[in-house]
């Protein structure tokens, strides 16, 4: 029994099966390795990015009752406390990201003051009917 398992496997070495099976493999198996190496990378992405967004929401947040602090002062502290942590943990995120990050989080705090669309801005002027 061992001899025809060897001889079999003499067979496909020297018949040159076993390559052509191995390249046809290959070649089914290489996209769907690479479709779950994107895959993988994208959803890392996201992730990374819901981290940052996370962080920005809390640095944010954070510097909403500073005092006697300008509000480009704020940005750009929350900018940094956000690429610090950042870097801390061993992310790479590029300051753009960080800045956009940052520029969300303020527009969704209390240091954006909110308008309601349906009221009509008061112009000094008195209309009486």
């Amino acid at each position: 029994m061992l001899k025809i398992i060897t001889d079999i496997g003499n067979w496909l070495v020297q018949s040159g099966a076993l390559v052509t099976v191995a390249i046809f493999a290959w070649k089914y198996l290489k996209p769907v390795m690479v479709e779950k190496q994107k895959h993988a990378k994208t959803v890392q992405e996201r992730e990374l990015l819901g981290l940052v967004n996370s962080l920005a929401d809390n640095a944010v947040n954070s510097l909403v009752n500073v005092q006697d602090v300008t509000g480009h002062d704020k940005f750009k502290q929350a900018t940094t406390i956000v690429g610090s942590t950042l870097a801390d943990k061993g992310f790479d995120v590029q300051r753009e990201t960080v800045e956009h990050a940052v520029q969300a989080a303020y527009e969704k705090s209390d240091l954006t003051p909110t308008v309601d669309p349906n009221t009509k801005p008061q112009t000094g002027v008195v209309v009486h009917d």
